[in-house]
């Protein structure tokens, strides 16, 4: 069952409230406009490898909502060992923590959808990377993750582990998040 088979049983699940998303689904499902979503960031260097930056606009099916411009401040710097001051979380945490994140909002509506109450949700995150090509050092190698692992703890007394296993599979499937991470994904960089 995926999301969009919601059922029948309304209320709130997993703090999900089944009627707001079967809503959600028949609107985005009516018009599928109202899928299509921006989400947007500015940073500000402060000094060595430090960032300041602050949620922007969000734009839905064409329109822009101001109303989260700078409502959030996030912070990145890296460890010491890597020549940063640790003043704030890595950007490749941030990575992590956006990949957690998603898998959270994918795993829980999917959960709330087939009636699957969770008493407990843990996420482990690991991501292997070599600094070779970032530094120089082996520029034709990728300086990206070579491979990111997540191990997540589900505890749901109501559900088997058939179930589970299913869940878990569907959001690897729909996460847009791990669908950006695994796929060539256009990153267009320009100087303003």
């Amino acid at each position: 069952m995926s999301v969009t088979e919601t059922s029948t049983q309304r209320g709130v699940v997993n703090g999900v409230d089944l009627d707001q998303l079967t809503a959600t689904i028949d609107a985005v499902r009516g018009d599928r406009n109202l899928g299509e979503v921006t989400f947007a960031v500015e940073g500000q260097w402060e000094d060595g490898f430090k960032l300041r930056s602050s949620t922007g606009a969000l734009t839905q099916a064409g329109h822009k909502d101001t109303s989260r411009a700078g409502k959030f401040e996030m912070r990145s710097d890296e460890p010491a060992t890597l020549l940063g001051t640790d003043t704030a979380v890595s950007p490749a945490e941030y990575v992590l923590q956006a990949l957690a994140g998603c898998y959270t909002v994918t795993l829980t509506a999917n959960a709330a959808a087939r009636n699957i109450e969770l008493k407990s949700y843990k996420l482990q995150l690991e991501a292997d990377f070599d600094l070779a090509s970032f530094l120089g050092v082996a520029p034709e190698e990728n300086p990206g993750a070579s491979q990111i692992r997540v191990t997540v703890e589900l505890d749901a007394p109501g559900a088997t582990r058939e179930e589970l296993e299913d869940l878990v599979e569907t959001v690897q499937q729909r996460s847009p998040i791990r669908d950006t991470l695994i796929r060539p994904v256009d990153v267009v960089t320009a100087l303003a």
